[in-house]
């Protein structure tokens, strides 16, 4: 088993807590733009209650460990290692209640070529309890908001996480697919839920849009989330998202495998 000692250790070391790789003017503008209601931060989420700059820059404090001095403007972000060990434990708790009762799930991450083998290790655990891990609308297009202009995306799926990628695009060698925000994708998978006459998922996994639009329309969901993605800790602090762990998302693949190993564990899964 790894200790929680040796996975604190390994988060500063990877730079997936402690000082993280995000800039402080990254997290700054997005509490910005998520207090405007801009599209491209809030993820799918449709707050309940209005945050300022201030009220997102004291949450993020409060859930990640950020600066809450709003005079502290630039340089690198922190994420503190402790509220980050504190919410895998909790991530590993709803992945076990899961587990036990058998539930349906559904896996989804808009950071493929980072966070895929993470993920695709905790559905095949779930599936190896007797979970159904959902594969809904493999193959549908989804047009998504990109910075490009509007372009068409296939959801599909990789070893039973959904995630999109360009057309033309196999999916096989390097290519993992595209790096998204947008909550389309999971709209689109429970719509392929219901068509194809699937179990609603009784938890969302992922990241980004995955986990804002499940949450926002009630079902339980629970992810990943770097300094400049306030919305997850919104849902988390009104409710929508079960739990939101703090770390950097974008440090390379091989650095999330001891945070696999650890949530694994802590949920009872490891064989």
């Amino acid at each position: 088993m790894l200790s929680t000692g040796a996975l604190r250790a390994h988060l500063l070391a990877a730079g997936l807590a402690g000082t993280v790789a995000t800039s402080r003017e990254e997290s700054l503008r997005s509490y910005r733009l998520f207090a405007a209601r801009d599209p491209r931060v809030m993820l799918g989420l449709d707050p309940e209650w209005g945050w300022g700059e201030g009220d997102l820059l004291r949450l993020m404090a409060d859930k990640c460990g950020v600066s809450g001095d709003p005079a502290h403007r630039s340089g690198p972000d922190v994420i503190d290692p402790e509220r980050t060990l504190s919410a895998l434990d909790a991530f590993a708790e709803r992945l076990g209640e899961a587990a036990g009762r058998r539930a349906p799930v559904l896996f989804g991450t808009g950071h493929p070529h980072r966070l895929l083998g993470f993920y695709a290790a905790l559905a095949d655990a779930l599936s190896a309890e007797g979970c159904l891990v959902l594969t809904p609308a493999q193959g549908r297009c989804v047009d998504i908001t990109t910075r490009f202009g509007l372009r068409t995306h296939i959801l599909d799926y990789a070893r039973g996480v959904a995630l999109v990628r360009e057309p033309g695009l196999s999916g096989t060698g390097r290519e993992t697919g595209a790096h998204t925000h947008s909550p389309l994708p999971v709209r689109a998978a429970l719509e392929g839920v219901v068509d194809g006459g699937w179990p609603l998922p009784e938890l969302v996994v992922g990241d980004h849009g995955w986990v804002c639009g499940a949450g926002q329309l009630g079902i339980e969901a629970i992810g990943l989330a770097d300094t400049d993605d306030p919305a997850l800790f919104v849902g988390e602090a009104e409710g929508q998202v079960s739990v939101a762990v703090p770390l950097d998302d974008g440090v390379r693949a091989d650095h999330y495998r001891p945070l696999t190993r650890y949530v694994l564990n802590r949920a009872r899964l490891s064989r």
